[in-house]
């Protein structure tokens, strides 16, 4: 305990280091338990945000803006935590490296739960004019530093518990926190816009999801530091697998594969926010459909999408995830030249836009780790997996939402569409510049 009281990391992975004596070594379905956990977790905080930032801050946040432009506001505060992620990693890789991995994610989980939970405290522009906006922008900074420090190295330990020829099947894992996540936070915003007036629900109601965020990472926060303190974690971590390296001798020797592992899964990280927050945008500014109506539409479309990941190992292992990448970055670009009008067809038109989406981002998103930590050298595979991730979420999905929706809005949707194709066609010619360095790597 510290002197607040309040349990301290020591004591949390003291009682981790418990539970694996009493249960012996853990082996890699137990891994694999842990990551779907952290990584639920993270993206249910991410999707509980997410969603607010359609239905709730253009209104309580930038009511002076109008729908359409406090909804860009909105996007433009949602890419923030993404432009702080980079810095948090650093950060916490410092603290990594002098205190060790349980501080690191005590310190970082603690710090996204916290600015997660505050956000259910922000005060409306009424009560509290342009502060209110500065404390919205203040604790997305947080959330995207907290979100730099919350990479643990399991996708690598899971990669090198896997056995060789299901590679491809342990690399899906940790991508089943997306669609966990978003089923639980659509699910929660569906319910209590269904059940509450419009009074109530923008009173107390949207808050009660960020109230929850912190009880599923105190969860997170312990399944994982049970894995931290596992045998197989720290004979990895000595042995320099995952083992944080430093931020310059990293860049200096891993520039080029970070670039890669950059723009890659470009179209796969754009297509994230274009079947989730865009479509969602859209539908409440353009249509006069019901925001729970389509919430519960993308649940059942996430639900698919649980499918399409589990399923992309299996293709990855059958035929190489390089060719699954190029596959579904194709069906992307197709998906963005024919599928956008889809938003404008109703009830039918917007759940098979979803469903298509969803199983085409499953398949790519499955695959997505797999793609991030390529190449790397060993002793650099921690710390480049993490900045890799960071870079590839800032430019492939960060400013998504606020780019598809504003062009889609001055020129229609199939400029969105074009906006998504232009990913594709990044990430195609990164393939291609890339064959050669992919062929030895796990890609192929």
């Amino acid at each position: 305990m510290n002197a607040s009281g309040a349990p301290s990391s020591e004591s949390l992975e003291r009682d981790a280091s418990q539970i694996n004596a009493r249960h012996g070594k853990i082996d890699a379905s137990e891994i694999a338990v842990g990551v779907i956990i952290g990584r639920t977790s993270e993206f249910f905080d991410f999707f509980v945000y997410a969603i607010a930032s359609v239905v709730v801050f253009p209104q309580l946040i930038f009511p002076y803006a109008g729908p359409l432009g406090g909804t860009l506001l909105s996007f433009a505060v949602f890419a923030l935590a993404f432009i702080a992620r980079p810095i948090g990693s650093s950060l916490f890789i410092a603290i990594d490296r002098k205190f060790g991995r349980g501080t690191k994610l005590t310190i970082a989980l603690m710090l996204l739960g916290l600015s997660t939970v505050c956000f259910g405290f922000l005060p409306s522009y009424q009560s509290a004019g342009y502060w209110s906006a500065v404390m919205l922008m203040v604790l997305r900074v947080a959330q995207g530093i907290a979100l730099g420090g919350t990479w643990d190295g399991m996708p690598s330990l899971l990669a090198v518990s896997a056995p060789e020829n299901k590679k491809g099947w342990y690399a899906m894992v940790p991508q089943l926190g997306a669609p966990l996540g978003l089923i639980v936070a659509s699910a929660l915003f569906a319910y209590f816009i269904s059940k509450l007036t419009p009074q109530d629900f923008f009173a107390w109601g949207w808050r009660y999801p960020f109230f929850v965020a912190f009880a599923i990472n105190v969860v997170a926060l312990f399944a994982r530091l049970r894995i931290v303190v596992s045998p197989t974690f720290q004979s990895a971590f000595h042995g320099s697998e995952l083992k944080p390296s430093p931020i310059g001798q990293t860049l200096k020797e891993e520039s080029p594969r970070i670039l890669i592992g950059t723009f890659a899964p470009l179209a796969t990280f754009a297509m994230v926010h274009m079947v989730t927050v865009y479509p969602l945008s859209w539908v409440f500014l353009y249509t006069e459909d019901s925001v729970a109506r389509f919430l519960v539409l993308q649940l059942i479309a996430a639900a698919i999408g649980v499918a399409s990941v589990v399923a992309s190992g299996v293709l990855a292992d059958r035929f190489g995830r390089r060719k699954l990448l190029g596959a579904t970055s194709v069906g992307i670009g197709i998906f963005a030249v024919a599928a956008l009008p889809l938003l404008d067809g109703g009830p039918m038109g917007e759940m098979a836009y979803l469903v298509i989406g969803y199983i085409l981002l499953g398949l790519a998103f499955g695959q997505a780790s797999g793609v991030i930590a390529s190449s790397f050298k060993p002793r650099n595979r921690y710390t480049a997996s993490a900045l890799t991730s960071d870079l590839a979420w800032l430019f492939g999905a960060g400013f998504a939402p606020l780019a598809a929706l504003w062009i889609s809005a001055q020129f229609g949707l199939w400029a969105g569409g074009a906006y998504l194709l232009s990913g594709t066609i990044v990430t195609l010619l990164v393939l291609r510049w890339n064959r050669s360095l992919a062929a030895r790597s796990s890609l192929s």
